[in-house]
């Protein structure tokens, strides 16, 4: 009598809940433990978790800050003119720009670079249809220099990018596992918001992203997941769609 032979059925394939995304990145998370500088080892820890959910099928955009080598408002407070820390800044977000983009291309990863100020030797300047003709060829898009303009966040910026682009989520990427009323790590008892509206994250001054940036997200529909990047899997998770750190919708 003839056995029959088991077949195996190969685990399914998760599937990216989001057909475009945009990945907003602190200057510190390139910093490393101390989050100042840049360091090689926390780049390319950030680039093998962009390229690991390359394969889903995902379009990435990228904002990083510039907070690990130049803060504006910072140096505004030590008698720097305003607005030209804040053009520092932007420079300061280029430059971890290349940098996210060297440890990507060295993991195989097709990135740009496009800045909002102009500097043809090292950037694309920030063109839309350009950044998206890139997106949807597979490539890693990078944006750096803020919005380009003095008294914005990298924040504001990256609520400005994704709606260009048309994102269909802000993924804000930080070293704490969503939003609470208060600091987690000054605080124990502090309480962990899964879902919040726009309108009580701005009344609550919760500060995980500036107002402008959120009334710019608010009046365009633009949801946002607040999550730890440093916990393994978590960008994976967030793109497919689980419950990870706290929705703002």
């Amino acid at each position: 009598m003839a056995t029959r032979k088991k077949t195996t059925r190969s685990p399914r394939k998760p599937k990216a809940a989001y057909r475009r995304i945009l990945l907003k990145l602190s200057g510190e998370a390139l910093g490393g433990e101390t989050g100042s500088g840049i360091c090689p080892e926390a780049a390319h820890g950030i680039a093998r978790q962009i390229g690991g959910v390359r394969g889903l099928g995902v379009q990435i955009g990228v904002v990083v800050g510039g907070g690990n080598i130049f803060r504006g408002l910072q140096g505004s407070k030590k008698g720097i003119e305003r607005a030209t820390g804040d053009y520092m800044g932007m420079l300061a977000t280029v430059i971890n720009a290349m940098a996210l983009q060297d440890a990507l291309e060295k993991q195989g990863v097709a990135t740009r670079v496009q800045s909002a100020i102009a500097m043809s030797q090292v950037a694309e300047p920030f063109i839309r249809r350009r950044a998206i003709r890139h997106l949807e060829k597979g490539r890693v898009v990078i944006f750096g220099g803020g919005t380009g303009n003095p008294y914005c966040s990298t924040d504001t910026a990256a609520a400005l990018r994704a709606n260009e682009i048309g994102a269909d989520v802000i993924l804000k990427a930080t070293k704490v596992d969503g939003i609470y009323d208060s600091d987690p790590v000054k605080n124990p008892k502090a309480k962990k918001f899964s879902m919040i509206s726009y309108i009580d994250a701005l009344q609550k001054r919760l500060r995980v992203m500036d107002s402008t940036a959120f009334s710019l997200c608010m009046d365009n529909g633009m949801p946002i997941v607040v999550f730890d990047l440093f916990k393994s899997q978590n960008l994976k998770r967030a793109i497919i769609g689980s419950r990870v750190g706290t929705v703002v919708s």
